[in-house]
């Protein structure tokens, strides 16, 4: 399994001494509920088999490796990540772990994209300040843009 691997890596889920902490930008809805989730070390949801947030994890983590551009409407991943040379060899299959996560990535955008924008300019932003992100060689999302 695609995802299996970051349990044992745990990259997202650390900031490297010597570097700034990481914020997680959330949804009005995560925030409602979590408040604040910033990462100085090490995720407070990181457990020694992974993330034990579950179904609470922030939509932000669960996009991770990618990132998505609301102005372009195109994503792109941290080429930090080790799963993303497997993860872009799998999207040529429809049936693959990877392309079933930017499924569920690309409806929770459709959905963000008209409930809560501003988290999505929020978290591009944050991930253009602390990832390398390359373009993801997959078409454009077509959304809507909601005029402020």
């Amino acid at each position: 399994m695609l995802f299996d691997q970051c349990a044992e890596c745990q990259r997202c889920c650390r900031v490297d001494p010597g570097f700034d902490s990481l914020e997680i930008s959330l949804t009005k809805t995560e925030s409602q509920r979590l408040g604040r989730v910033c990462i100085d070390e090490t995720c407070q949801f990181l457990g020694s088999e992974g993330c034990t947030a579950g179904a609470d994890k922030p939509f932000s983590c669960s996009l991770y490796p990618l990132s998505y551009n609301p102005q372009t409407q195109h994503f792109w991943y941290d080429v930090e990540c080790p799963l993303m040379p497997q993860y872009i060899a799998q999207l040529k299959d429809a049936d693959s772990e990877a392309s079933s996560h930017l499924s569920f990535v690309t409806q929770k955008i459709k959905t963000l994209t008209t409930s809560d924008p501003d988290f999505l300019a929020a978290n591009y932003e944050i991930d253009l300040d602390y990832f390398e992100l390359k373009k993801l060689p997959s078409p454009k999302l077509n959304v809507a843009r909601v005029k402020k």
